[in-house]
């Protein structure tokens, strides 16, 4: 891992406007170009870059490199957290030969590298000048050009400058696990790992009130500042001659016709997903310091402690650096124990049954109230859950014994349909991929939806969201989004459960945000999700292009974790996995068991994974990872919000009002016996709290009317 902060000026200013997508960067590295040859334009260029890498410290305290071309048009910085050959070697930024006049800064990790490099050996002359991963990205531009994103297998960001073509790239990897992010400044086009590199480099941040208001911060390119983008997911930009910026992709999730019979057995199926999934894991242990995992009381986390304790003792695997012969090392936090919250228990038991060493910290609300604004701050945005404070303070704890690098469980439920509303999605059509083994009479299909839409409904309630708006959505949502005619019940949800535009009354409730979601579909995967794929691959789909890299990628994946340091490497998500798994009949994920009527979620990933895991966690249904949301009033929680949300802050933020937001924290929390604490409250309490800690931290400016 590493950070990214970027400049290059643009040949016409105007192009400020017109060069920037419409609206619907990962370690510490800055690209840097400008016009002046003069010495004292390259100290102040030099000065800039190394302030706004400064910013973004904590994604590389290692080391800090930069190079700036001779007529001072281009510049890159790095700031490196180095886990693959920790020599000076592999600092960077990266340069091909001066013949070629390639250089390059990467965060984040590519995998498999070795084969990768020794193809590259056998079908070029290029020569290595160090045993990096990022490397290779020199070698294979080279040789492939931009067909090298191919190739690239992991969690990365990273930024290209090639000095014939004048052709700046910067690129985000498949499902969006590392951040980049860009914007256009006084004619200079600026790419970072995080938006608070921007700061010295002359930017002045501003609300995106429409971004709030119609969900586009969350479902599309768009975030909380004006004017500032995100890379896609499996995109990358490109600026010929310091001239437009365009956007393409060069990766898309895929999904099998629904129509189509598939002819695997269950038994093909479940070996398929075992073998790719221990294959990930493998590739994601290899490092030149000491690799842990992140382990908690569900199975996604299980089935990677599981696999790597196997991979360890049986094929004699290390960890990193670190000897096979050493314990398998995993990292927890632990809540109250009377929250309802807390799994801690049920990780220690896997950890026996695994015989792998089990490191925990107590998260009581103290700890989780003094890390509340840093964590924030980290994020870049706001959270209806305090989760990620929970997933800050864990990050903290690999660090404190020495570990650079874990691994996760992201993504499972993305893929493999784990989230209980999925169910009435799986439900709106029959599953024809799969009729010689699904399980589900079709007589039995539609009474099962009416009970898994009520469950839904009932869920949101139990988090604290709008049980009622939901059920309003799900209608709205059908009505109005005729270019998809599949609507998921999660998309339905996401935007009005909890970022629903109740913060100001002059901004009634709309429709907005389920079209924003409609429209961050291109028009091939509408066109399939109209007319191929079943209903859950369409919501698996609309949930891994919005709420899966721009909030639990983001709250509870890189932001949080990098702001300690640690590079969190993703298994579940590495996409010769995904691309097998995705290719599955919806039944395999979710699966009828006639005998006892009830449905199981991700059902091949845990018939896969059954070898590595407790009977316990095999049988556990699916409890979404969230920190309590009672607490009592007066405590630290509570003195914290309190002093965040005034109403002179609420003043200033200016798309707020103030009648809206008082009394919530008298609603929020507990008075007493006869006055429990209400968790919707709380949560709409902590968004509008976030939003002043970055009002105050970034200095935004008040929102016009």
């Amino acid at each position: 891992m590493c950070g990214i902060s970027c400049i290059l000026q643009l040949t016409n200013p105007a192009h400020q406007h017109t060069a920037q997508p419409q609206q619907n960067g990962t370690h510490g590295d800055a690209a840097v170009a400008n016009a002046s040859n003069t010495d004292p334009k390259r100290d102040h260029l030099r000065k800039e870059l190394h302030e706004s890498l400064e910013q973004i410290r904590h994604r590389g305290p290692d080391a800090t490199g930069d190079w700036i071309s001779d007529d001072c048009r281009v510049a890159l910085g790095h700031v490196r957290l180095s886990i693959n050959d920790l020599s000076p070697s592999a600092a960077q930024p990266f340069h091909s030969p001066p013949s070629h006049g390639i250089h390059a800064v990467v965060n984040g990790e590519f995998y498999d590298y070795d084969s990768i490099r020794a193809h590259l050996e056998s079908v070029t002359s290029y020569t290595f000048t160090s045993r990096s991963d990022s490397e290779i990205i020199i070698a294979l531009y080279l040789h492939y050009g931009l067909n090298f994103t191919e190739w690239l297998r992991g969690e990365f960001a990273c930024v290209l400058w090639d000095e014939k073509q004048q052709l700046f790239v910067a690129v985000r990897d498949r499902y969006g696990i590392k951040p980049l992010f860009w914007t256009v400044q006084n004619g200079r086009l600026l790419v970072a790992a995080e938006q608070k590199a921007f700061l010295p480099l002359g930017w002045e941040p501003e609300w995106d009130v429409r971004a709030l208001r119609d969900a586009g911060w969350n479902h599309d390119t768009r975030t909380l500042f004006k004017g500032v983008q995100k890379i896609r997911p499996g995109h990358y930009i490109t600026c010929q001659s310091f001239g437009k910026v365009d956007e393409r992709p060069y990766w898309d999730m895929s999904f099998p016709n629904k129509h189509l019979p598939d002819p695997r057995t269950p038994e093909e199926a479940i070996e398929g997903v075992r073998q790719r999934m221990l294959e990930s894991v493998r590739l994601r242990l290899r490092a030149d310091v000491p690799v842990g995992v992140y382990l908690s009381g569900g199975i996604d986390s299980s089935v990677i402690a599981g696999m790597v304790a196997h991979l360890v003792k049986e094929q004699n695997v290390a960890m990193g650096s670190a000897p096979p012969s050493e314990r398998v090392t995993c990292f927890s936090i632990a809540f109250d124990e009377d929250s309802g919250f807390d799994e801690s228990s049920i990780a220690n038991r896997t950890a026996e049954w695994l015989g792998v060493k089990y490191l925990k910290k107590l998260m009581n609300e103290e700890e989780l109230a003094k890390r509340f604004e840093d964590a924030v701050w980290h994020c870049e945005q706001h959270n209806p859950d305090l989760n990620f404070v929970g997933k800050f303070a864990l990050s903290e704890v690999p660090r404190e014994h020495g570990y650079k690098v874990v691994l996760t469980g992201e993504g499972a439920d993305e893929t493999h349909a784990g989230y209980p509303m999925y169910l009435p999605d799986y439900l709106r059509e029959p599953d024809e991929a799969w009729s010689a083994f699904n399980t589900l009479p079709e007589s039995e299909r539609t009474n099962q939806l009416h009970k898994a839409e009520e469950a839904a409904r009932q869920h949101y309630e139990s988090i604290g969201a709008d049980g009622g708006r939901y059920t309003e959505d799900v209608g709205v949502a059908r009505r109005m989004l005729n270019s998809i005619s599949t609507v998921s019940s999660m998309t339905a949800f996401q935007p009005s459960a909890v970022f629903a535009p109740w913060t100001s009354k002059a901004v009634p409730a709309s429709d907005d945000a389920q079209m924003t979601i409609a429209r961050n579909a291109d028009g091939i995967a509408r066109h399939h999700i109209n007319n191929d794929w079943h209903p859950l691959h369409s919501a698996l789909y609309v949930w891994s292009k919005g709420h899966l890299p721009n909030i639990f990628l983001t709250c509870l994946g890189d932001r949080t974790e990098m702001a300690h340091s640690i590079e969190a490497r993703t298994p579940f998500l590495d996409h010769h996995l995904t691309e097998y798994v995705n290719q599955l009949p919806p039944s395999m994920k979710l699966r009828w068991i006639a005998e006892e009527k009830r449905f199981v979620e991700k059902w091949v990933l845990r018939e896969a994974s059954k070898p590595f895991i407790t009977p316990e966690l095999y049988n556990r249904k699916k409890h979404p990872y969230s920190a309590p949301t009672k607490y009592p009033a007066g405590g630290p929680l509570q003195k914290v919000l309190q002093r965040l949300v005034t109403k002179e802050n609420i003043s200033a933020l200016g798309f707020v009002d103030w009648e809206v937001v008082d009394g919530l924290l008298k609603t929020a929390f507990d008075a007493g016996p006869e006055s429990p604490g209400d968790a919707r409250a709380l949560r709409l309490l902590l968004v509008v709290g976030g939003w002043v800690v970055l009002g105050k931290r970034f200095g935004v400016k008040k929102a016009e009317p």
